[in-house]
């Protein structure tokens, strides 16, 4: 069902979502963008008959916790609505490209060792059973093993639905997530085994939940990203490693781990990276294959048997700065 929108130009903003899903793209992330855009608008530009300078500027101010990356995503929209608009004879704004913020610092990725996903695993393997909860000791392996095994951000992993999984075909499809682009995944053998174990019990507890990983407090719905933050930090938090190098580690960086691993065993081999990168970068939902190979870096600061390895080799692929 498509949303109402109340803002005085609120039309535009129905008739260009439109217009994208006409056009192939989902526009979920997007969609949801527009809808707190329109609310805004509505709260405090009741009046405007348009997508005003007024309104553009206002729109865009960096809120005190917002990275900016986020801060970035959430004007993208708007700018490509004020575009619609003129190209339909509706004058609007364009928010500029310049009024976005310098980019943060780089975050240095904590990529595992070894021993360290062992570690976590043999964790998340022996979570404690709860009543109120009946499968979420089983859920919690599995969902930290797709992050591992498939590169999926955490936000993918939590939101699968079952109808864009295939365990037969051994892939699964990742709704628009960036980019606006659906993307396919194929999912690892032993993964496979892991989740044929998983589903069965699925669907005993929750017969009518359309997600892969349902939350019993939510009635089947799916968890929120608090509660993939929470059992990560109990399954970590009893491997009790007191020395970590860099910074403290997240879920996301399960997905740094495997883009870094990928690459390593690619150099290893001495595979042609310039051939190998458009596919890891198509699997992992890269925007621009730099995305990708900026995880070439990281190979010989990890892994001591490739810290004496000429890097002049990959410099022409090598971005300056990290992307996620």
């Amino acid at each position: 069902m498509n949303p109402t929108f109340h803002c005085a130009f609120g039309q535009y903003i129905s008739d260009f979502i439109q217009e994208k899903h006409t056009l192939g793209f989902p526009y979920i992330e997007s969609g949801r963008i527009l809808r707190c855009f329109d609310k805004f608008c509505t709260d405090n530009f009741p009046a405007e008959p348009t997508l005003s300078a007024e309104i553009g500027n206002a729109w865009a101010v960096i809120k005190p916790t917002e990275k900016s990356v986020s801060f970035q995503n959430r004007l993208g929209p708007v700018r490509e609505l004020a575009k619609y608009m003129n190209r339909v004879g509706k004058t609007a704004y364009v928010i500029p490209p310049e009024l976005s913020p310098k980019t943060d610092p780089p975050y240095q990725p904590h990529i595992f060792t070894e021993e360290e996903l062992k570690a976590f695993f043999h964790e998340a393997d022996s979570y404690p059973v709860n009543p109120r909860s009946r499968i979420r000791h089983l859920q919690i392996p599995v969902y930290f093993r797709l992050l591992f095994c498939c590169g999926l951000r955490p936000q993918e992993a939590r939101l699968i639905k079952l109808e864009n999984l295939s365990l037969r075909a051994k892939n699964l499809i990742i709704p628009e997530s960036k980019g606006h682009r659906d993307r396919m995944v194929v999912i690892p053998e032993e993964l496979v085994g892991i989740l044929e174990k998983y589903y069965p019990f699925l669907k005993n507890e929750f017969p009518q939940s359309e997600y892969l990983f349902p939350c019993q407090r939510f009635g089947g719905a799916a968890y929120t990203a608090s509660w993939v933050r929470k059992s990560f930090h109990e399954c970590w938090g009893n491997c009790h490693f007191e020395l970590v190098a860099g910074n403290s580690p997240r879920p996301y960086d399960f997905r740094h781990t495997f883009a870094t691993y990928r690459i390593y065993k690619w150099m290893k081999q001495g595979a042609d990276l310039r051939s190998m990168l458009p596919y890891l970068s198509a699997y992992m939902g890269h925007s621009c294959i730099s995305h990708t190979a900026y995880y070439i870096h990281l190979v010989p600061e990890f892994f001591s048997e490739m810290s004496g390895m000429d890097m002049n080799l990959y410099a022409s692929l090598i971005p300056e700065v990290p992307h996620e």
